[in-house]
């Protein structure tokens, strides 16, 4: 079978390939072979600059050609160590390799070839190239895509901050809130989760087989190979990796950070999740209506149906999002002893996590950019809905010691029909003053929002 998108063993790769162009070079196995020359050749020519007599500094001219290397990293370049890997059936030694290959004809860097990969183990390498994609990843990819979503709850929350509506508290009538308060929660909650996303800080180390820098003090014991590796994962590219330095490991990085990465990640998920249903649940009592297109079709038999579909797309793509990202966080930071393997083959499913959640992210956009607001069902709703004054009346009579209160109201009230003259009769009867009768006469289910429009606005 030739491959294609249609032949494509997972979706993100096949039905959905056009939504993930910007994740796929940054997180595909060309995406991580990208990193790993990086890294190497950010450590080759840092070692020519640490004084050692045998490896002497680089003249710009090699330096230039050693970045260019990483700049213009193609997909042939990757095909090539795909290559090579084949022989050496190990990825890391054969981008080692690759780029000894391409000293060849180049007398200075074929002398100095054999500090390609100088006192690595292969996950000084690896872990340090996941976090740079996990970084771009985070920073050019799903925290724009959430800060797009986050603009446009922000203005339907501002534009919609006036609008009663209905609440309901397990699935029954309840206090009116505004269209708008209800999405300037979501706001709310999504920008905490993003700036939890954006506040984690993505670690590398570079200490060798066990983490105690072995090999790098047996080749010369009185050089600081810490605060050299620390310059190398600190500095900024593209000298150096522009990372946070991990001090202490086994041969892994340990993998905190991804857990906590990927828990806020999920966490913000989660928060799409909840509001996914609950635009689904608003579509379905008609508050809101969706824009048609044309030529799309909602069922295969019912003609009229104008199906909710990218908020049930966006709910299913988050659920399978951080089923993924909740098993890299919980398995990421176990391994056997100094090292096992089960890792490796987990963290190449890093992409495929991220990849669900910005499709959902992708959906939602599209979704919410499809909503129209139906006042009038919004307004039947409230006006059907008297009986949400119950709450205010027992309260102002509760105020001015009126006994019985709550008691009186749940009589007239609880599993009843309640009608504006029902209440307007009992506000009428009441034994308190008369502006706060005549308040209590004047509201409606629509005007009795508390707050929401302030809130809202506020956002």
């Amino acid at each position: 079978m030739t491959f294609s998108t249609i032949s494509a063993l997972s979706p993100l790769d096949g039905r959905y390939a056009t939504r993930l162009a910007t994740l796929r070079p940054i997180m595909s196995e060309q995406g991580y072979m990208h990193r790993r020359v990086q890294v190497e050749v950010a450590w080759f020519i840092a070692l020519s600059d640490a004084g050692f007599k045998e490896f002497t500094p680089l003249s710009p001219g090699a330096r230039t050609y050693l970045l260019n290397l990483v700049k213009n990293f193609s997909e042939a370049d990757g095909n090539a160590i795909k290559d090579i890997e084949k022989t050496t059936n190990h990825d890391v030694k054969a981008v080692e390799y690759w780029i000894k290959s391409r000293f060849e004809a180049r007398p200075e860097l074929e002398k100095s070839s054999e500090f390609v990969h100088f006192a690595c183990t292969s996950e000084d390498i690896n872990n340090t190239s996941h976090a740079l994609q996990l970084r771009s990843a985070r920073d050019t990819v799903v925290l724009p895509a959430l800060d797009k979503l986050l603009l446009k709850l922000r203005d339907m929350a501002q534009a919609h901050a006036e609008v009663p509506m209905l609440s309901r508290t397990h699935g029954q009538t309840a206090s009116p809130t505004t269209v708008g308060k209800e999405i300037a929660n979501v706001v709310v909650r999504l920008q905490t989760a993003c700036d939890r996303i954006a506040a984690v800080r993505i670690l590398g180390k570079m200490n060798g087989a066990v983490g105690n820098y072995n090999a790098h003090l047996a080749a010369w014991p009185d050089f600081d190979w810490e605060a050299f590796a620390r310059r190398v994962v600190e500095t900024p590219e593209p000298l150096g990796l522009g990372l946070s330095f991990q001090p202490y490991s086994i041969q892994i990085e340990p993998h905190d950070y991804m857990a906590e990465l990927f828990d806020a990640i999920a966490r913000a998920n989660t928060i799409l999740i909840d509001f996914s249903r609950d635009i689904w649940g608003y579509v379905s009592l008609g508050y809101f209506k969706q824009r048609l297109k044309a030529g799309e079709i909602g069922s295969s038999t019912m003609p009229h149906k104008v199906n909710p579909i990218d908020f049930e797309n966006a709910e299913g793509n988050l659920g399978l999002a951080n089923a993924l990202l909740r098993h890299l966080s919980e398995k990421l930071p176990v391994s056997r002893w100094q090292r096992d393997l089960t890792d490796s083959t987990v963290l190449r499913n890093m992409g495929v996590a991220l990849g669900y959640a910005v499709l959902a992210y992708h959906s939602l956009s599209v979704g919410l950019g499809k909503l129209e607001l139906n006042n009038e069902a919004l307004a039947a709703d409230l006006d059907a809905s008297w009986e949400v004054l119950a709450e205010p009346i027992q309260t102002v009579m509760r105020r001015y010691g009126v006994q019985g209160a709550y008691e009186k109201l749940k009589e007239v009230t609880r599993g009843q029909t309640v009608t504006a003259e029902d209440l307007h009769q009992l506000i009428r009867s009441l034994e308190i003053p008369e502006a706060d009768k005549q308040r209590l006469l004047a509201m409606t289910p629509g005007s009795y929002t508390g707050k929401a429009v302030e809130l809202a606005k506020r956002v």
